[in-house]
């Protein structure tokens, strides 16, 4: 018997295809239509806010064409969570007024091709990079205000071509390939790929996100050419739409383009979930999702390449394992929102937490940089190799992400008192961030990311010096080290240096508390500091806090 690989599951999901009765809107009066704009979208609201269950997403997408007005896509831990939320929506006023057109059911999926030890020995058995892509395959998060298409599929199984009858390394090789086709929708398109075999007609549904719809368009066409494809792929009904805040219900109702743009209300603005601050724009962002992952690990193909399960298309953006069509890559859990120009990695904690600290920094006359409006989005991992071998991997990768738009900056950092590196990867997107941590995370010796440390983790990055100060700029740093180094709370604080511009430095900074870090912060030492660093510094720091 052929070798059938080992599966994890994660959420389950339901992709709820719903078409407008027109007719009965039109006619019904304006109390009736207003009572179901006004139930759908507080259903909708709570379904974005998880307000039904533990975990899981929401989103609203309008969708264009004869096939439905409407999807609702949901993500839940279990099959009773999707079945409530079913019945929760007929309840509602706005329900009278549509009809089903479909509906897809499916759970994520990781395979056996990931890795022999996460499947053997557990999670605790692969590194921390791994462990948080599988995570995010598995508990995915949906892009804000993007568009999207979904497809079902399955694998061939005709007497001339049989997916199935193949062995594991001859599937593991035309995945490998179909991932190389993706590697170049990197930044472009975020996908989640569910499992659907014994519960709906295909095998798997695929669903793509990208800002643009003709990147959705040319990586299907693109794949269709290669074998895992041509020979063996058979797809289901295509469906494109974009995504629209609940609050813009009304406005989709009556013809108008959707999103709006308009500003959120107070009951969605201030949560981390909410319309107005979805994973695309929030500063605590979690993340594409995408966390793609070349395998590399214990079945890689040549060459980096992914073994790919028996997923539609393989992992390509990370080059990663094949249980997805078409791979996300991104960053291993959240997005880092780099506050201002220059990037930085943001915080993984609380909101508010991170707006009250931005105020006692500005107290201080410390600028923090703005969590919205200037921002940019940075990715940063650090690794324990060689720097030069390092550098050149890192140099081969920006080579590619530099025909990207979003692509700010990749850099490697060379720290001067720890025997690791910073790779630092700036995108004018979160998702652009995230589907670059991917590749960043296949580097060699990855050994974290920044903010997933223990205790409270700070950053002042890109502290770009002046030509003429930079021996000063490093004399003070080590000044100021020696300080850290006696302080209460303080773990670990190194001043990183651009292996290609000794004048762009990152400092790293690690505390068990954010109070110890804003103790220091408080000190007539760190405010000296400050004042001099407006004359040899050549921008405004970014002090960008991972709590």
């Amino acid at each position: 018997m052929v070798e059938a690989p080992q599966t994890a599951e994660g959420w389950f999901s339901l992709h709820d295809f719903r078409s407008i009765d027109w007719d009965a809107w039109r006619d019904a009066p304006e109390s009736e239509r207003q009572r179901a704009i006004e139930e759908g979208v507080s259903f909708l609201k709570h379904r974005e806010l998880v307000a039904d269950a533990d975990a899981g997403e929401s989103a609203l997408f309008s969708v264009l064409g004869h096939k439905a007005d409407l999807l609702f896509l949901h993500f839940r831990p279990s099959l009773d969570d999707l079945s409530s939320i079913e019945r929760r929506f007929e309840d509602t006023a706005l329900a009278e007024f549509t009809e089903r057109e479909t509906s897809y059911v499916s759970v994520t999926e990781v395979s056996g091709y990931v890795s022999d030890d996460y499947f053997e020995e557990g999670a605790d058995a692969v590194d921390e990079g791994l462990r948080r892509y599988i995570e995010g395959k598995l508990k995915p998060e949906i892009p804000d205000d993007e568009y999207v298409s979904f497809y079902p599929m399955s694998k061939r199984r005709g007497e001339e071509h049989n997916w199935y009858d193949l062995d594991f390394e001859e599937r593991a090789d035309l995945m490998a390939g179909h991932g190389e086709v993706g590697k170049e929708y990197a930044g472009k398109i975020k996908q989640v790929i569910a499992s659907s075999v014994g519960f709906d007609d295909h095998e798997w549904g695929v669903t793509l996100f990208g800002a643009d719809p003709t990147d959705i368009k040319d990586i299907v066409y693109e794949m269709r050419f290669d074998p895992a494809s041509s020979r063996y792929g058979e797809f289901g009904d295509f469906y494109v739409g974009r995504r629209f805040p609940p609050r813009d219900l009304d406005a989709f109702l009556a013809g108008e383009t959707v999103p709006t743009g308009r500003v959120p209300d107070e009951d969605s603005a201030g949560h981390p979930h909410g319309e107005g601050s979805h994973h695309g724009d929030d500063a605590h962002g979690h993340g594409d999702d995408g966390h793609g992952r070349g395998e590399g690990h214990d079945r890689s193909g040549a060459g980096g390449g992914p073994a790919h399960g028996d997923h539609p298309h393989g992992d390509e953006e990370a080059g990663g394992e094949g249980d997805h069509p078409h791979g996300e890559g991104g960053s291993h859990g959240g997005k880092g929102d780099a506050h201002g120009d220059h990037g930085g990695d943001g915080g993984h904690g609380d909101e508010s937490d991170d707006a009250d600290i931005r105020g006692e920094l500005a107290d201080l006359d410390i600028y923090a940089g703005k969590p919205h409006g200037e921002d940019v989005y940075a990715t940063v991992l650090y690794s324990e190799a060689d720097v030069d071998e390092l550098f050149d991997e890192v140099e081969g990768l920006r080579g590619n992400f530099d025909h990207y738009g979003t692509h700010v900056k990749t850099a490697v950092y060379e720290g001067r008192h720890t025997d690791r590196a910073a790779v630092v990867s700036i995108w004018d997107t979160a998702s652009a961030a995230e589907t670059a941590g991917g590749f960043l995370s296949e580097l060699p010796d990855i050994v974290a990311r920044a903010g997933e440390e223990s205790g409270f983790g700070t950053m002042g990055m890109f502290y770009t010096v002046k030509p003429d100060y930079q021996t000063e700029f490093v004399d003070t740093f080590d000044d100021v080290g020696g300080l850290l180094a006696e302080m209460d709370g303080h773990v670990e604080t190194d001043l990183m240096v651009n292996v290609e511009d000794e004048n762009d430095m990152f400092i790293a900074s690690q505390w068990n508390a954010k109070e110890d870090a804003m103790q220091f912060f408080r000190s007539d030492e760190f405010s000296e500091t400050v004042q001099w660093g407006r004359d040899v510094l050549a921008d405004r720091p970014r002090h960008v806090f991972l709590a």
